[in-house]
């Protein structure tokens, strides 16, 4: 099952071309909002998309600031300026994706994706 995602303009070309190639529908930011919108714009575009957020911007895993519960879902992707384990953290992501295809399994939760693991909150 294709789950539906919407790429913040940090996400690398690399990620949204791995999760494309593997069957999933990535849209991505600046074919819908400016690049330089604000936070809120972006969440609440993917909102009203269907989409899960995915983002490298760490301020989306602020809990307080986005409350999980309020969203379809939110994968936020820790990289740490280290884009050379983007192939690690993309297997690590694509494996769970695989595990929990249903979009309803990501709604009100916050996925940090690391290379060495994931944490749902």
């Amino acid at each position: 099952m294709s789950l539906r995602l919407f790429a913040d303009h940090c996400v690398p070309t690399e990620i949204i071309q791995t999760l494309a190639n593997a069957g999933h529908d990535v849209l991505v930011l600046r074919n819908y909002l400016p690049k330089n919108s604000d936070d809120t714009e972006v969440i609440a575009n993917a909102q009203r998309l269907g989409s899960i957020l995915l983002s490298l911007n760490g301020d989306f895993a602020d809990i307080v600031t986005y409350p999980p519960s309020h969203f379809n879902g939110i994968i936020a992707i820790q990289l740490r300026n280290r884009p050379e384990i983007i192939p690690a953290v993309m297997k690590r992501l694509l494996a769970y994706m695989d595990r929990h295809p249903d979009q309803g399994d990501y709604r009100g939760k916050l996925i940090l994706v690391e290379s060495h693991r994931i944490r749902v909150r």
